[in-house]
């Protein structure tokens, strides 16, 4: 098979896969205009239209369905059998794809910059940050980061962190102007910052007192889904926002932000590398794996 073939028909299955060309052009770095010509190209060489589009969606013809079926299984024995080259390495190498939940990647690019790749410089990563619970078989990753009670329970999975605690917290000049909230219910007066997470709904303000976990409705003049946007309007005194920790340790260090409600903060959760049961652990996965174990 030519390489102009087995890219052509590596775009197909992508296409059809995500049933999506935007989804698809993201997955293999190109535009959606080149990936469409690329399977216009592909469907013009076979004589055989593979692929139904509409303006919302797109999705396998029948015969687009039978040479996927035929393709997928090839595909993932040529990915096993270049991945089987490995034992044969002084060290693992390949392209290790990891979901994060925000939270999380603080510490991930902490140990992944400072230690990981330079123990294993044949080893690539991408890091796709999603706050949605992503199905990591379906999306093709190698692992995901997320709190331990969203992990499925036919996942793998592995306590990567002590418990993560989530914060409310403002800056001095706004509790200056407004003062300090003493309950909850107090939020009702306070500007909050609310947080868009990718599903599209918004972030429950979540509290916890005497053994009961429960939500207060805030209201605010903001909505962000970007932590650095979330930050920046903190410092400035727009509102309070309710982070996890990790987001807000260093800007409370330097007195820029201060934690209020501390005792009605829920427990915190433990972050876990989770992966498929059911999958061979790819090489690179695996030294990840040993690498935060050891940690």
């Amino acid at each position: 098979m030519r390489g102009s073939e087995f890219g052509e028909l590596n775009a197909f299955m992508e296409v059809a896969e995500q049933r999506s060309f935007t989804r698809a052009a993201k997955r293999l770095g190109l535009s959606p205009a080149a990936l469409s010509q690329t399977i216009r190209a592909l469907e013009e060489r076979l004589g055989v239209r593979l692929l139904n589009r509409t303006t919302r969606s797109v999705g396998p013809t029948e015969a687009g369905e039978q040479l996927l079926l035929r393709l997928k299984p090839l595909v993932d024995d040529y990915a096993a059998a270049l991945e089987s080259l490995n034992q044969f390495r002084d060290k693992p190498a390949g392209l290790l794809r990891l979901t994060v939940a925000p939270p999380g990647v603080p510490m991930l690019t902490e140990a992944l910059l400072d230690d990981f790749l330079a123990q294993y410089p044949d080893i690539r990563i991408e890091i796709s940050v999603d706050s949605a619970n992503v199905d990591i078989v379906a999306q093709q990753f190698d692992a995901g980061i997320r709190p331990g009670h969203l992990v499925e329970r036919d996942m793998v999975a592995l306590r990567i962190t002590g418990d993560w605690q989530v914060g409310v917290v403002g800056a001095p000049a706004y509790f200056a102007r407004h003062g300090e909230p003493k309950s909850p219910q107090d939020l009702h007066a306070h500007n909050c910052i609310r947080v868009r997470l990718t599903s599209g709904g918004l972030m429950p303000w979540r509290f916890f007192k005497d053994g009961k976990t429960f939500d207060v409705a805030v209201n605010g003049s903001i909505v962000l889904n970007d932590v650095s946007l979330i930050e920046a309007a903190l410092v400035k005194g727009v509102g309070l926002a309710q982070l996890h920790r990790a987001f807000t340790e260093t800007a409370i260090a330097r007195g820029q932000l201060k934690p209020v409600l501390e005792d009605w903060q829920p427990p915190g959760e433990p972050f876990c590398l989770y992966y498929s049961s059911q999958r061979r652990t790819p090489a690179a996965l695996q030294a990840l794996i040993d690498f935060l174990r050891r940690r």
